[in-house]
């Protein structure tokens, strides 16, 4: 034979031949057979004779021939497999498979025998009609399906619609009837395998389609048409692979025979290769089943073939299923399937639907059963189906309805089965649709949660098994994060749906808690592992949560807050990736498909999604009080804008609200109350009744409420109802009227009440209801048939409300006492259970609601803050009551993801509760003794360590729970290894000794009081605490403070808020203080010292506040650890450097202030020095702002009274200041170089200048160390010479106070500090040092004022008038203050007040124009205080800075200070002493005891009242007496009462002191006018003469002098104003003197001592001052308009002043005289004859009178010269 033939010879030859050879052939039943194949024999020779040279068949092509021949002889294989002999069958079978198999049989012609089929589908129903039940042969049956699943998966052979139903139905039937379970497996696995075929061709040619249309669209714009011709051709191109690994299979396979067993073996084989994702739990439920021994079960033949006859127009005849959505891409737009292929996936799908919707037998299930087998198989292949779903199986709509219509429906049944493998299928199933399909059943899905899984967790009566299987999808569920979320999203938060996610929580909530309703019977380790179930779940919802929201969530360890700075940890951050806890991603078993979302998915909008969340909220409290008070609910609803007000928006709510109780709304519509029925009548208005019948009608009505029981309620709504229904049926003519409609309706809902009503025993018959409806219309009866059909329509089908969902299960589990009560009490809630959820589902299958697939992070807040309570009830109870490793580790688990997602949204309430529970569990901070402690109590510890790692960015105030755990973790550590604290020396001894016996007294002592601890208990604790210091704990701890420098700004403020506020617990504990958490605030601070510089800032600033308190802490060991602390982080610190114009060290350093400030320990104060200078030794070069603190700390050490202290301090602000090693002595500590800081690093200290200053004023202020005082002031000394080097220094630093303009930076931050603070050195220091400093004060002044602006001049004045403030304080009466401030006036006073006139001399003409009227002032108001010494160093200041000056002033000048002078004097003319009275008894008799004593003024001893003052050398103010001593001896002589003393005293002293005033003024204008001692000179000078001396060469000089003094630079005018003065005061003291009587009156009273008061020296002088000042002005020629006036005056003052010489009494007053009246001769001798003439004319009389006195030597030779000159003048002698 050719080789063309070979393959005729492998396949048809030999099977015919086979076939043949069979003896069964010879039987005259085969003779058809027989003839048939020899036929055929004969055809094959001739064919391969004339066909020699053509290719083999067997080969591809040509492929025509093969269609030809394959139909020529299928006839003999058709005829075989009718055959009852079962090997002939087996060898047809084989042989048809093969020949499909290789393409030889494509079966695509016409079927000749049945017209509109093809070939195929007649070779596909002989193959099929091989299998004729349970008794066919198992060979057979092996071959059958081999065969089925060859045409199935051929690519040259295709098979559609029935065809397809048929090859799945057999393999099915076989699975059913077989008894062997190799065949059972194999049809099964075929099945699968087939109908993985099925959908995953569908999918590639839509795929295929999908990419030709791009194609053609990128060519042409124009659309092919896609139909199914077109499509078939292209069928073999888009198939699987499949069909050519078949085809490529070894053909010697063909030659040996094969056994059942290889057959099975092939077909599994090709499974392997075949099918993808074959899902395997299934499969080894399906293993399990034992083979069939039953007869052929009733559905067999039965459901397939109706399935079968499904043609496209039985489906089309649906109007729901004649509308098409397009999917994604858009290709499926015609017709309901755009391909026959969808339309085969679709059948296969729908028939599966159906089988599994068979009801199983009455009766205890039968695992062997067919009903029961079929069931199983048939879901089985339904989750094979949903779990390979491609995308056209996902979003076309066919399949979507028929999921909805024929799927949800089915599981809604199978969903409720007692039997375990179908619930558990069922859930199996509900787990892939929420998955892939969740989109399009939204309301599917709240029906399985709300009627099914939840009602089976929540019912006592469900078994723990069912139970289990729901917690375990839950499982599956609760690790999805997308579906947690969706699920939220989609009914918690619509207003009309389940709170699903809500419900879910609390019923896991409960289980994870043990209070869940438990199944009777359930063993402890049962209730046990659900509960840890439980627990799982939530942990898993809780872990999506944080999946999701995790992109809000920063990783502290990912980032630093650090610059490039090494950081001292160099751990490496295990828990740093993405996953933070345990790997946080969830684990997403359910591969949600978000690809086949439609277009139409509504927007993600979080805020829409949380303002329909607080409606729903709203509504459901609302309809929970209609519930109970209808009225209130309604009036709530509308309140909060849910409901409107109007009787039909009422009505509506009352159809549309399902929540809503029956009864109630039927109780509401039957009130007779106006506004009920109003809503009444719009409720019925609503329905439409329109082409209903009566019943159906009423049905319709009574299923939205349930019939109140009052009669009259009733009535009112079946009138309503009537009419309603006579309106909407108008056209009808059957009721005569409504009235008919009402009796009707009346009869209708007696009749169900009479025949379903189980206390009704006999029951209505036909008969007796026609009869009670006789008469009704309108006196006519009703058609009987009519009533007929009524009443068989009512007995058949009870008149129910609509099945509504959300029935809660009965919680109480009390009433079951056996298992056998609790299943049939589930079966009868299961079959409730189940029509409930099967009329859902059907009345959701044609809802169209959109599902929302969430997207946004922000969903995760509200589903929080709403599940967090139970959530944390859960953890909680579980953590409290089970000591199960298992269970704390969920437990702990969850609260690590509750802690983070409060963290991350920013909740504080829930993070706190969360944070302070897991507080709470470690035991650590609780009341409860840390005896206790378990094993889950160091792992909750962990936790809580573990939390603070990875989430402290958020933790805020929490941290607070975190430190104080850390703190007495620390404490545990010690119970653990056994350590005593270490306890602070001088604390506490007694106590410490009387606790010495274990290491627990010294951290709770609570512990001992509870009852003591033996030793073994002891080393329990002590083994449960040493796990507490295991290495992974100490380094976890450790972690938390290395790592802070990876939080953010805020959370590091909060967590050293929380470790001070713990440290100054542990610091405050009275009997063992502890320093842990301050030795961690010093390790922090020291990591994160390199944050910028804006959260350092912060940071400190509660550190630094800490370190105050704790460096004052009474307890010296506690302050020294501080302060050292705080000098090392300094040090470090300051190494940094820092910017100019920056005031962080300054901040840093403030610390050392403080503690100096307020610690008075002498050891803390001498350490805080010991620092500072430690840090100026070795850092100066980095300081900058610190230069502040630090002189802060020497200015508060300078004050100290330990010497050490002071010294120290005081050697390094010298080294600071000064460069010279000579100047300051090294200490051992330090040794000190040439330069000075200061000179070296100006520009940092510029700054603190002030500071330095100021500091060093406090060393010169410290009396206790007179030496350094000294040397301080020479260091500010140095300080000024700074300053004026480096002016420009000053300029350029503009420092904190900007707004100083550039030129006085050097005045405000140089000078003005170092001259402030030598005056305040001179206010406070001992009269040495205040000395000094005033010298050193004016020194500088002198030395630099050259470079002083007049302002600053200013400035400085007033600082140097505040020496004299100390004057202006208010008198203090003691002794003590007396003497000091007579020491102070003596002494700085008057150097300052000369001090000041110098300065003012040198610098007049800078300072005149500022200051002059200032000094007059300060001048004119010392001359007016109660004090002599005050008063004479005014009036000489005054005079001196006159007489250095005056030759400079200007007219306007002498103008000021001749006023001054008038002033002065006229404020000083002690006016009182003319008026003063003794006021009380006492004076009077005082007076009289002293009035028998002679008049004394007449005598040698009566003195002058400023006779003191005359002993006046050139500088008169150095004079040193005192008149107060004089008085205070008076008034002890005179015994004058105390109180006496005190004010009439002070009075007198006052007058006194005005006294010497006016005497200082006379001498001062004397001095002024004519130069100091030129007055005296010339008296000496006249006395000389008088006594008959030679006066020629003193009166030159005389003259000489007289011209240095100011009169060449006064005015006429001026000189008359002083010479005013001088006369008032002159007449002053002679109206005094006159007055005997009131100097009596003063004498007695204890003015003045001894003798009578009087004023002599004041009326001598003042005159002797007026004459010589006009008798000048008369001899000067310059000032001859003036003469005339000068003379009038001479003339008026001489002749009075000549009468009252005349007129004295005492001789003791005119000799005081002596010296004026040689003085008025003298002058009168030296005019010119012609003015002698008229003067000797006005006085001769006068002079005569004089002589008649007792006078002296001198006083009568000058009179003598008076005489003679006249005579000679007057011609009257002629010599």
């Amino acid at each position: 034979m050719t080789a063309g033939t070979k393959p005729h010879d492998m396949f048809l030859t030999r099977a015919l031949e086979k076939i043949l050879s069979d003896k069964e052939i010879k039987k005259s039943y085969h003779s058809q057979l027989k003839k048939a194949c020899e036929v055929a024999l004969e055809e094959l020779k001739d064919d391969s004779s004339s066909n020699g040279n053509q290719p083999s068949s067997a080969l591809p092509q040509p492929k025509k021939a093969g269609f030809v021949e394959a139909d020529k002889y299928f006839l003999p294989f058709e005829l075989a497999c009718q055959s009852k002999c079962a090997r002939i069958v087996n060898i047809a079978l084989d042989c048809l498979q093969k020949l499909i198999a290789y393409g030889h049989l494509t079966g695509s012609t016409v079927d000749s025998t049945t017209p509109g089929k093809l070939l195929i589908d007649r070779i596909v129903e002989t193959i099929c009609g091989c299998f004729h039940g349970p008794q066919t042969d198992e060979g057979v049956q092996l071959q059958i399906i081999k065969a089925l699943l060859t045409v199935v998966t051929s690519n040259t052979c295709e098979i559609h619609e029935g065809t397809v139903l048929q090859t799945v139905r057999t393999c099915y039937n076989i699975y059913l009837a077989s008894k062997n379970l190799i065949n059972q497996t194999t049809a099964k696995a075929t099945l699968t395998q087939m109908l993985n075929v099925i959908f995953s061709r569908m999918e590639a040619q839509a795929a295929q389609e999908a990419k030709e249309r791009e194609r053609s669209d990128s060519k042409s714009s124009k659309k092919e048409d896609a139909g199914i011709d077109v499509e078939e051709g292209k069928q073999e191109e888009g198939t699987d692979k499949e069909g050519d690994d078949e085809r490529q299979e070894a053909p010697e396979e063909v030659e040996k025979e094969e056994t059942p067993l290889e057959v099975v073996q092939e077909v599994l084989e090709e499974m392997i290769s075949q099918v993808t994702g074959e899902d395997t739990p299934t499969k080894e439920n399906t293993d399990q089943l034992p083979p069939e021994e039953t007869g052929s079960p009733t559905e067999i033949g039965v459901q397939p073939e109706s399935s079968q006859q499904a043609s496209p127009s039985n489906i089309s005849d649906n109007p729901d299923n004649l509308s098409v959505s397009g999917n994604v891409d858009g290709e499926m737009t015609q017709g309901v399937f755009s391909h026959i292929l969808q339309k085969d996936a679709f059948l296969v799908f729908r028939s599966l639907c159906k089988l599994s919707m068979k009801p199983l037998a009455d009766g205890p299930p039968d695992p062997k059963s067919h009903e029961l087998r079929s069931k199983a198989l048939s879901l089985q292949l339904l989750l094979s189906i949903l779990q390979n779903a491609g995308p056209v199986f996902k979003t076309n709509e066919m399949f979507i309805n028929a999921i909805k219509q024929y799927l949800c429906v089915a599981l809604s049944k199978n969903g409720v089965s007692s039997v375990p493998e179908v619930f558990e299928l069922s859930l199996a199933i509900f787990l892939t649709l929420l998955s892939n399909f969740k989109q399009h059943l939204k309301m599917q899905i709240e029906v399985f949660f709300k009627e099914i899984f939840l009602y089976i967790l929540e019912t006592p009566s469900s078994s723990f098994e069912h139970k289990w299987m729901v917690i375990q999808a839950l499982t599956r569920i609760c690790a999805d994060a997308q579906c947690v979320v969706d699920i939220y999203l989609n009914y918690d938060c619509d207003l009309a749906l389940a709170n699903i996610f809500e419900r879910l929580v609390n019923d896991l909530s409960k289980i994870a808690q043990g209070r869940q309703a438990l199944a009777l019977g359930a063993t402890p380790i049962q209730e046990k592992s659900i509960r840890i179930k439980g627990l799982e779940c939530l942990v898993s919802v809780l872990k999506c949560m944080v999946e999701w929201s995790k992109d809000l969530y920063v990783n502290p360890h990912s980032q630093s807050n650090l610059g490039q700075e090494k950081m001292p940890s160099t751990e490496t951050d295990s828990d740093s990736g993405k996953g933070t806890m345990t790997s946080y991603g969830s684990v997403n078993s359910l591969n949600t498909n978000d690809g086949a979302q439609t277009p139409s998915t509504p927007l993600d909008n979080p805020e829409q999604f949380e303002t329909q969340k607080q409606q729903k909220e709203i509504m459901e409290t609302g309809i929970e009080m209609f519930n109970k008070k209808p009225k209130r609910g309604l009036q709530y609803l509308q309140e909060h804008g849910m409901l409107g007000s109007t009787p039909d928006d009422v009505a509506e709510f009352f159809h549309s609200d399902e929540r809503l109780d029956k009864t109630v709304i039927g109780d509401f519509l039957g009130e007779n109350e106006k506004f009920n029925k109003e809503v009444m009548y719009a409720y019925v208005d609503q329905l439409r009744f329109q082409e209903m019948d009566f019943v159906s009608a009423l049905r319709r009505f009574l299923e939205g409420f349930r019939l109140p029981g009052e009669a009259q309620k009733i009535d009112r709504l079946m009138e309503k109802f009537a009419s309603r229904y006579c309106v909407c049926n108008s056209n009808t003519d059957l009721f005569a009227s409504a009235d008919t409609a009402y009796v009707l309706a009346y009869s209708i809902i007696m009749l169900t009440t009479d025949l379903h009503s189980p206390q009704v025993v006999h029951k209505m018959t036909k008969e007796q209801y026609i009869k009670m409806n006789r008469g009704i219309n309108d006196s006519k009866d009703l058609p009987e048939e009519y009533l007929s059909q009524i009443y068989d329509e009512i007995a058949g089908n009870e008149i129910k409300m609509k099945v509504v969902g959300g029935v809660k299960p009965n919680k109480s589990s009390r009433d079951i006492t056996s298992d056998k009560q609790r299943r049939l009490l589930y079966n009868v809630e299961m079959d409730k259970m189940a029509s409930t959820a099967k009329a859902l589902m059907e009345s959701v299958s044609h809802v169209q609601s959109n599902f929302t697939s969430a997207t946004h992070f922000e969903h995760v807040r509200p589903m929080f803050k709403m599940a967090w309570t139970p959530f944390l009830a859960a953890f909680s109870v579980g953590l409290q009551d089970c000591d199960d490793s298992n269970i704390a580790t969920l437990c702990l688990d969850g609260i690590r993801c509750a802690i983070r997602i409060a963290c991350i949204f920013h909740m504080e309430l829930e993070r706190d509760a969360y944070v302070q529970a897991l507080a709470r569990f470690t035991l650590l901070t609780a009341s409860s003794s840390l005896t206790d402690m378990k094993t889950k109590n160091i792992d909750t510890i962990k936790t809580l360590i573990s939390v603070a790692h990875t989430d402290g960015n958020y933790l805020g105030k929490s941290w607070l729970e975190i430190a104080k755990c850390i703190s007495q973790l620390e404490l545990a550590q010690l119970i653990g290894t056994g350590v005593k604290p270490r306890s602070n020396k001088g604390h506490h001894k007694e106590r410490e000794i009387h606790n010495a016996g274990h290491p627990l007294e010294a951290f709770d002592p609570e512990v001992i009081a509870k009852g003591g601890l033996d030793s073994k208990r002891l080393a329990n604790l002590q083994e449960q605490m040493g796990e507490t210091s295991s290495q992974s704990v100490v380094v976890a701890v450790d972690r938390i403070f290395t790592g802070s420098v990876k939080l953010d700004g805020d959370a590091i403020v909060e967590f050293v808020k929380a470790l001070c506020q713990v440290s100054m617990d542990e610091l405050s504990n009275v009997n063992h203080p502890r320093m842990f958490s301050l030795t961690k605030i010093v390790e922090i601070s020291y990591y994160n010292m390199g944050r910028i510089r804006l959260q350092w800032s912060r940071i400190w600033q509660i550190i630094g506040d800490h370190f105050n308190k704790v460096g004052c802490n009474p307890n010296e060991d506690i302050a020294f650890f501080a302060v050292d602390s705080l000098r090392q982080l300094s040090m470090k610190f300051i190494e940094k450097g820092e910017f100019a114009n920056f005031r962080f060290q300054k901040d840093f350093l403030r610390p050392f202030e403080h503690i100096m400030k307020r610690n008075r320990s002498p050891t803390i104060r001498d350490m805080v020095v010991r620092c500072v200078a430690q840090m100026v030794n070795s850092q100066h070069a980095n300081i900058r702002s610190g230069w502040k603190n630090i002189f802060g700390v020497f200015h508060l050490a300078a004050s100290d009274h330990e010497e050490s202290i002071v010294e120290l301090a005081f050697q390094t602000t010298g080294r600071i200041i000064f460069a010279s090693s000579g100047v300051v002595k090294g200490s051992d500590d330090f040794t000190f170089c040439k330069a000075s800081i200061c000179e070296k690093h100006f520009a940092s200290i510029i700054d603190s200048f002030q500071d330095a200053v100021k500091c060093l004023s406090e060393f010169a202020c410290n009396a206790a160390f007179p030496d350094t005082s000294m040397e301080a002031i020479r260091l500010i000394r140095n300080c000024a010479k700074y300053v004026a080097e480096k002016p420009h220094m000053f300029k350029d630093h503009g420092g904190e106070d900007l707004n100083i303009p550039e030129e006085d930076r050097v005045w405000v931050r140089g000078w003005f500090p170092v001259l402030f603070e030598l005056s305040c050195v001179i206010n406070r220091c001992k009269l040495d040092v205040r000395t000094r400093g005033l010298t050193v004060m004016f020194e500088i002044m002198k030395t630099y004022g050259e470079s002083f602006a007049s302002h600053w001049w200013k400035d400085l004045f007033q600082i140097v008038f505040r020496i004299f403030d100390n004057m202006k304080l208010p008198e203090q009466q003691n002794e003590h203050f007396k003497s000091k401030k007579a020491e102070w006036m003596t002494t700085t006073c008057n150097h300052a007040l000369y001090a000041i006139v110098d300065v003012f001399t040198q610098y007049y003409n800078i300072l005149s124009p500022v200051l002059l009227t200032e000094l007059y002032n300060q001048l004119h108001w010392c001359v007016k205080q109660d004090n002599e010494q005050l008063a004479r160093s005014g009036t000489n200041c005054l005079e001196n800075l006159v007489i250095s000056n005056g030759s400079k002033f200007s007219p306007e000048v002498w103008h000021q200070t001749c006023s001054c002078m008038l002033d002065i004097f006229r404020s000083t003319i002690p006016t009182s002493l003319l008026t003063w009275r003794p006021d009380t008894a006492e004076s009077t008799s005082m007076v009289s005891s002293r009035d028998s004593e002679p008049d004394a003024d007449e005598s040698q001893d009566a003195v002058s009242m400023d006779s003191s003052h005359d002993s006046r050398g050139l500088v008169r103010a150095d004079s040193n007496h005192s008149v107060n001593s004089t008085i205070s001896q008076d008034s002890r002589d005179h015994k004058i009462p105390r109180s006496k003393v005190s004010s009439d005293q002070k009075l007198f002293q006052g007058l006194l002191i005005k006294c010497v005033v006016q005497l200082e003024l006379i001498q001062t204008i004397d001095d002024i006018v004519f130069f100091p001692a030129t007055s005296r000179k010339e008296d000496a000078e006249n006395l000389v003469a008088a006594q008959g001396g030679s006066t020629e060469d003193l009166q030159d000089g005389s003259q000489q002098r007289e011209d240095q003094g100011m009169y060449q630079f006064l005015a006429s005018d001026q000189l008359f104003l002083l010479a005013d003065c001088l006369l008032e005061s002159h007449k002053f003291a002679k109206a005094f003197n006159s007055n005997h009587e009131q100097r009596n009156i003063l004498w007695k009273a204890g003015f003045r001592g001894k003798a009578k008061p009087n004023l002599l020296k004041q009326e001598t002088q003042s005159l002797a001052c007026l004459f010589r000042i006009l008798f000048r002005m008369y001899n000067d020629e310059s000032r001859m308009d003036a003469w005339k006036d000068v003379e009038n005056m001479l003339i008026t003052v001489c002749r009075e002043s000549l009468e009252y010489y005349l007129s004295l009494q005492s001789d003791s007053h005119r000799e005081a005289w002596g010296s004026l009246m040689i003085l008025l001769i003298t002058r009168l001798l030296k005019l010119t004859d012609d003015r002698f003439k008229i003067h000797a004319a006005a006085y001769y009389n006068l002079m005569c009178d004089v002589i008649m006195f007792d006078l002296k030597l001198e006083m009568r030779s000058t009179l003598r010269k008076f005489f003679s000159r006249a005579g000679h003048v007057c011609h009257i002698s002629s010599s």
